[in-house]
């Protein structure tokens, strides 16, 4: 949870597509109406929520931001709520929650989508009532004035549909809708937002800005950029402190930003599939490193034909050598709700993507020992 006044952002682009959601910020502003800001990970979702607090009229009051992925629901009613001292194992001490933190503020939840049902009916009791409960407390509910901003990376309407979302929290929270087109459907803002973290991570290390050259700047805006935003800063970080001062040319960006994501057609042959590994394993990372979801990093791109079926049986494959051959662990793994477990196989199955575990499986002492052991130990182990 973070709490407090955020320095001053902006949404950087000159695209008409940034353009229209700076326009649906300042409208969304203007009111004290419950926003829904959609779109893939790394779009900027966040930098949309800290603008709309600080164009709106609490922007003297805090703005409380929250990650909902992959909380068990005792943390994140804790989070959300707060908790009197010994209400359960490690409440040393009363603890205030970010709804109540956030009164006559605006309260962020960021990748609302992944809360399990029983959340949702407490979110949803919270935003009918305004009432904040510490959990353990006997004390009369404090009702508090607080501005929801919920952001998710999900189809919430789909999820509706096939049982995972409740309809009525959806409508509560669908009230204004901000959708945030990914990266490669706004190329123009490649340069735009390369010179701003150019000049932001120069100042940040002391180092000499770097200029883009037209020839890295054709390459970098044809790219799909499957991470968006958050992957062009992490790469102008890279290029900056690599070589301050000089120009970047098209030779001297990483083999996978030369040139747009390439797509493998769905019946192509292992042969020719050069580099699926170095894709399998950025996307490994981002999923292990990162905290982020399979669906978003995965399953989203393959649905767009950014990605192959070979490209996902690589994912898998390095997911079972860390579970030992475990698809429920899997899940785990890969940052998916416990009740995805069906879904994620299905998947899989659907679209000729699952993979044996069979190979994978070890001595039952082995695979004892790893199944117990904390998630940092994937993480390392990727990582190697």
């Amino acid at each position: 949870m973070r709490t407090g006044s955020y320095e001053s952002v902006s949404f950087i682009g000159s695209s008409t597509a940034t353009r229209q959601v700076m326009a649906d910020i300042e409208t969304a502003a203007r009111s004290e109406a419950k926003v829904l800001i959609t779109g893939e990970t790394g779009v900027g979702k966040d930098v949309v929520a800290r603008l709309l607090h600080q164009q709106s009229a609490r922007r003297l009051a805090p703005l409380s931001a929250i990650n909902c992925a992959g909380m068990p629901d005792t943390l994140l009613e804790s989070e959300l709520f707060g908790h009197v001292r010994g209400s359960f194992t490690g409440a040393f001490r009363d603890k205030v929650g970010l709804l109540e933190a956030a009164d006559r503020g605006t309260a962020f939840l960021d990748e609302a989508g992944e809360m399990s049902p029983r959340m949702q009916g407490v979110l949803l009791r919270f935003l009918e009532t305004g009432e904040v409960q510490r959990v353990g407390s006997e004390r009369s509910a404090r009702v508090v004035n607080v501005r929801i901003i919920a952001a998710t990376n999900r189809d919430l309407s789909q999820q509706v549909g096939a049982g995972a979302f409740r309809e009525d929290l959806y409508y509560r929270l669908n009230v204004i809708r901000i959708h945030v087109p990914p990266l490669r459907q706004r190329p123009e803002d490649v340069p735009v937002l390369f010179e701003h973290f150019v000049r932001m991570f120069s100042e940040h290390y002391g180092l000499a800005p770097r200029t883009l050259t037209h020839e890295a700047a054709q390459v970098l805006s044809a790219y799909r950029w499957p991470g968006n935003v958050r992957e062009l800063k992490n790469l102008v970080e890279q290029l900056v402190v690599k070589a301050p001062g000089e120009p970047v040319r098209g030779h001297d960006l990483p083999a996978e930003h030369q040139g747009p994501t390439r797509v493998v057609a769905m019946g192509a042959t292992p042969a020719a599939e050069e580099g699926t590994a170095a894709v399998a394993g950025r996307l490994v990372r981002r999923m292990l490193g990162e905290g982020e979801s399979f669906w978003a990093v995965v399953h989203e791109p393959f649905m767009a034909r950014d990605l192959s079926r070979h490209h996902v049986r690589a994912v898998v494959r390095a997911g079972l050598e860390q579970t030992l051959g475990n698809y429920r662990m899997l899940v785990q793994l890969f940052n998916m709700q416990q009740g995805d477990y069906k879904r994620f196989l299905g998947f899989l199955r659907k679209h000729d993507c699952h993979v044996p575990f069979h190979p994978y499986r070890v001595a039952r002492v082995r695979s004892t020992a790893v199944e117990d052991a904390p998630r940092e130990v994937y993480r390392e182990a990727a990582a190697m």
